[in-house]
């Protein structure tokens, strides 16, 4: 079993990632533990004063007016718990609540929550045991993950359901099976653990991961597309980059170079044109634009999973504990949605390239890519199919992140969406993974009939990938099958893998999340 501590050093999002493996068992560091027990002695000093505390003696939202007495204070936090679990609709998957359960713990071993230890303690164990709360996927609004948090809260009260190894179970089921006692709620316990955006955050992190594997895989093909095309690789000049070094086009040009490195496009006349298409000349500025979008949508989660992001939060330096808006986080879902709309002109570039390649007049190969010529359809009918999933890829990037109808009596009457962002953009990549797998058809069949002296060797490594899973077309055949085959290898580790090894620090350097402290 692998140890991993927190509390020392803020995680990047691949050291999160990591961490939220099966197997892998959390530690407290020192330096953890003594803020957190700080911080608790403050909450407790003001919980046995007059002074009215946001959630720890008062009621919540448009409730904020009721004040609690003594004998309500411990009693309200298990209320407080159990009334705002309101996620509905299916639960997140096990490997991503996991995340969301260690983005959780990340959050309170900075001790601005003033959670209990023995309540920290106890979620730790959880996470040890592999018992990870089921959490409904909707019932947020980016002004923290009130109610879906609390569906944490409600399987460390041993309430709801959890899961243990792929299966669901009643949480004080499984928290007895592995010789844990439901928490004991104390004074702003429940509300410690339940204002947090905890589940956006370990939500955004698998969908970031998704994103850029296929981001990088999404290049590799436009890289074999050049190939198909007989493209000018001249275009990824590191000297044209850096004339106008725009967000990311830099290292999108030099992603893009190692990627035709040693490709016979480089031979004297071997590029049928000075200048192509924009769909391939344009390649490292719209590769580059989604680079940087990429990079600012990891930072912004980045940013709140190592944060002390409570309301109300303690200072324990101070003895103080004082209300905060540092639960909202229209940052990631403002980046979220500009993601999505770079994932939008991926989509295009995509498409457009696709079609170039069926055109003899603008690729110089046989209609449609058909060898066998006549009435053949070829690749030409997936030309609707392109269409369709672009139209999904486009609707996706509409921005969610523009309004939400106010709740709590008015009180809270503004929210980012930034759950909603990041659901959306897991859906684009979907559309989108299919998408380039009509591409990943069509270029490696322009190749197959280009035949061009030798590919690049990443080239190489791909073409291999997509003939071992579906055979060249050499007459009219079913190839939505096709396209299901090469976005299965799209989704698996394996390819993806097999090009990061390839590209090296070319990869690291662009599409992967941090996994080096921040």
């Amino acid at each position: 079993m692998t140890v991993h501590v927190l509390g020392d050093a803020p995680l990047g999002l691949g050291a999160i990632e990591a961490a939220a493996r099966p197997g892998v068992r959390l530690v407290l560091s020192e330096a953890a533990r003594s803020r957190v027990a700080a911080a608790r002695a403050v909450v407790e000093r003001y919980a046995a004063g007059d002074e009215p505390v946001y959630g720890l003696n008062t009621g919540l939202g448009g409730n904020l007016g009721y004040r609690l007495t003594p004998q309500e204070v411990e009693a309200f936090q298990v209320q407080m718990v159990r009334g705002r679990s309101i996620g509905v609709g299916e639960p997140f998957p096990e490997p991503v609540a996991r995340l969301m359960l260690l983005c959780r713990i990340v959050g309170l071993a900075r001790g601005g929550s003033g959670l209990s230890p023995a309540v920290l303690d106890l979620l730790v164990a959880m996470f040890d045991a592999g018992i990870t709360p089921v959490i409904p996927g909707r019932g947020s609004i980016g002004a923290a993950d009130l109610g879906l948090c609390a569906h944490i809260g409600l399987a460390a009260i041993g309430r709801g359901e959890v899961f243990v190894g792929g299966s669901r179970r009643p949480a004080a089921e499984a928290l007895a099976a592995a010789g844990l006692a439901p928490a004991r709620l104390g004074p702003k316990d429940g509300l410690a653990i339940l204002n947090s955006s905890a589940v956006c955050c370990g939500h955004a992190v698998a969908v970031l991961r998704d994103w850029a594997d296929l981001a990088l895989l999404s290049a590799a093909v436009a890289a074999l597309s050049c190939e198909g095309y007989a493209a000018n690789p001249r275009i990824f000049d590191a000297r044209l980059a850096a004339a106008r070094p725009a967000r990311g086009q830099e290292g999108a040009a030099a992603l893009f170079r190692a990627l035709l490195d040693g490709s016979a496009l480089h031979l004297p006349g071997a590029a049928r044109s000075i200048q192509d298409a924009l769909s391939f000349r344009t390649l490292a500025p719209v590769v580059g634009a989604a680079l940087a979008a990429f990079a600012a949508a990891a930072e912004s989660v980045e940013t709140e999973v190592n944060a002390a992001a409570d309301n109300p939060l303690v200072l324990a330096d101070d003895g103080l504990i004082l209300s905060t808006a540092n639960f909202h986080t229209p940052g990631i879902a403002l980046a979220f949605d500009a993601l999505a709309i770079a994932g939008a002109h991926l989509a295009t570039g995509t498409a457009w390239r696709a079609a170039k390649l069926l055109d003899p007049r603008l690729s110089g190969l046989p209609r449609y890519l058909s060898p066998v010529g006549g009435a053949s359809t070829g690749f030409n009918s997936l030309g609707k199919t392109a269409a369709a999933l672009h139209a999904e890829v486009r609707l996706r990037a509409a921005p969610a992140s523009l309004d939400a109808l106010p709740v709590s009596d008015g009180v809270e009457d503004h929210a980012p969406q930034t759950p909603l962002t990041v659901r959306k953009l897991a859906e684009q990549v979907e559309a989108l993974r299919m998408l380039v797998a009509i591409e990943a058809l069509v270029a490696a069949q322009a190749v197959d009939l280009r035949a061009p002296p030798h590919l690049a060797p990443v080239a190489r490594v791909l073409h291999g990938a997509i003939r071992a899973a579906v055979p060249r077309l050499d007459e009219d055949r079913e190839t939505g099958p096709d396209v299901d085959r090469i976005t299965a290898l799209l989704r698996g580790p394996d390819l993806v893998g097999a090009l990061r090894g390839a590209l090296g620090e070319v990869a690291a350097q662009t599409f992967d999340l941090r996994g080096e402290p921040a």
